[in-house]
Order: C-alpha cells, then sequence, then structure tokens
C-alpha cells in the first residue's frame, strides 16, 4: 500500500502533514523534540516515583507547557490550512 503526505502549513520546528487516507492532518515534529518530551515524562515519573511531589509538580507544568505549545501549533496551522480541528479547542 503506498501512502503520500503533503505538507500543509510550517510552524518552527512543526509541520502540519497530511497523509492519504487519514480524514485530519497530523502533526510532524522532530525526533529530538521527541526525546526531550518522553525524557521529561520519565523524569516526572521518577520524581513522583520518590516521592518529591513539589519538583514532580514543577516537571508536570514544563510537560504541559511544551505540549501546549504544540497544540497551539497544531491549531494555528490547521487555521491557516483552513482545515477544521477533530476536536474542540480548549481555551
Amino acid at each position: 500500500m503506498e501512502h503520500t503526505a503533503e505538507v500543509l502549513e510550517t510552524q518552527g520546528d512543526y509541520s502540519l502533514i497530511r497523509w492519504s487516507g487519514r480524514k485530519f492532518p497530523g502533526l510532524l515534529m522532530q525526533g529530538d523534540t521527541l526525546s526531550i518530551l518522553v525524557s521529561d515524562a520519565r523524569e516526572l515519573e521518577e520524581l513522583i516515583d520518590a516521592g518529591d511531589l513539589e519538583e514532580a509538580r514543577a516537571a508536570a507544568h514544563e510537560l504541559l507547557r511544551s505540549l501546549s505549545v504544540m497544540q497551539r501549533s497544531y491549531e494555528e496551522m490547521m487555521k491557516l490550512a483552513g482545515v477544521k480541528l477533530p476536536y474542540a479547542p480548549h481555551s
């Protein structure tokens, strides 16, 4: 099965990609960005396991901030591309 991809928009380190056979575009990120997110989640888990809730809260806040930046980029690129979001936007 052959798949094709179309770059709809690019913003910073992220691109909005439409894959053949998919209803909604996806967000493409660099591998190093993914690695950082996994590392941040792993750190959060370790802090929780250690019972360091104050540091865990700070790590969770940082992880949420990173994911929120990605989501905002996705939403802005979807708007620029004239594509409806596959979910209700969060305020």
